[in-house]
């Protein structure tokens, strides 16, 4: 949207990368088009003020209207590892690793802003050892929690059977549903007679703080929500699945929202165009912001509970298990962020923060002459 004087902008919170099953799982690429307006691809050390860096940038243009979009970094509750700002087509990404980001574009798209141009390179080469063995640990933590995140994937995969082997799960009445879900959703809508585009990314995270999601600040503010709603195995994705491939066949953009374990599977499709969203409420990510007019999907209707009743020790010890390895996970991913903190002690003191906030202040003034530029349009 264009700025309002009279309004901040708002502010809506995603994850571009996450901690899963996979290992590191990178949507960087989604966070702005590579035709995009400009990029910023901001890069440095642990502890360089990147983060603080886009962080006043995005809070500057909220206050002159702008909404923003903050990508939050999964390893680090309070930091950011991207901005976007929709109405001018701009972005700044953290581009180090484990997400590292390359111009694509050089000159005409990408620019890189290199925080270590303002570092004491002496300094930082006296802790060298240091440095390599807190970055070494950080790695197999990382792996550690990898490893359990993976194991807590295959209880949950069991939890999951006890719908999907034992015959409890009514599918028949589920594709049922899934017809009168799309027809009441794209029923009046007109098919576009376009290629739709899909941008892909995690509405939650596993964090060093355990599952984390910012659901609400990108649906919050649309006309209608779809709360589906039952236990793992119930088909809840296939469900929002066949909500999505019905969009993209007519025509409509997309924002997909990928499972925080599995990125594989989809939780959430948000349909801008109509002021959509279908939500997958289910643990670590239970919606509790209902509005009138929401319309809620329970899947355990279609579940024979006679069936069920049968497993429901093996089934709940599965559960438990899942839920063990999850902590476990997390706890390693809480460890590498308390390591990662100790080797950002190392750059803080040999930075030279005067330095960078001079050149955020050049960096926002060019985003400021894009704004005039394209309000000038």
């Amino acid at each position: 949207m264009r700025p309002a004087a009279t309004r901040p902008g708002r502010v809506r919170k995603v994850f571009p990368g996450g901690n899963t099953a996979e290992g590191f799982y990178s949507f960087y690429d989604q966070i702005a088009r590579p035709d995009a307006n400009k990029i910023f691809v901001i890069k440095g050390g642990p502890g360089v003020g990147k983060s603080t860096f886009m962080r006043k940038i995005a809070e500057s243009m909220r206050d002159r209207g702008y909404d923003v979009e903050l990508h939050c970094c999964s390893s680090d509750n309070d930091s950011l590892d991207g901005v976007y700002i929709p109405a001018l087509d701009v972005a700044l990404i953290d581009g180090t690793a484990p997400h590292v980001v390359d111009p694509k574009n050089p000159g005409a798209v990408d620019e890189i802003v290199h925080l270590g141009d303002y570092w004491d390179e002496g300094a930082m080469r006296a802790n060298r050892r240091q440095i390599l063995e807190l970055n070494r640990e950080v790695g197999r933590l990382f792996r550690r929690a990898y490893a359990w995140l993976a194991a807590a994937r295959i209880f949950l995969h069991e939890v999951e059977s006890y719908y999907q082997d034992t015959g409890a799960l009514d599918r028949g009445k589920l594709n049922h549903v899934a017809g009168e879900l799309i027809e009441e959703i794209f029923g009046r809508a007109e098919c576009r007679r376009r290629t739709p585009r899909d941008r892909h990314l995690f509405a939650t995270a596993i964090t060093p703080e355990g599952p984390v999601n910012y659901l609400e600040t990108i649906v919050g503010h649309l006309d209608r929500r779809y709360i589906i709603a039952g236990d793992d195995g119930t088909e809840k994705n296939t469900l929002i699945g066949r909500v999505l491939d019905a969009a993209l066949m007519r025509g409509y953009d997309v924002e997909v929202f990928h499972c925080a374990l599995e990125p594989d599977k989809v939780d959430h499709v948000v349909i801008p165009e109509l002021g959509v969203a279908v939500i997958n409420a289910v643990e670590p990510h239970f919606y509790r912001h209902q509005q009138p007019g929401d319309r809620v999907i329970d899947t355990m209707q279609y579940v024979d509970t006679g069936i069920q009743e049968a497993y429901l020790g093996e089934r709940t010890r599965a559960r438990e298990m899942y839920r063990e390895a999850f902590d476990q996970a997390v706890w390693f991913i809480s460890k590498a962020k308390q390591v990662h903190d100790e080797m950002e002690e190392y750059y803080v003191p040999n930075m030279d923060f005067d330095k960078i906030e001079e050149r955020r202040r050049e960096v926002e003034a060019r985003i400021l002459e894009l704004a005039g530029e394209t309000l000038a349009q």
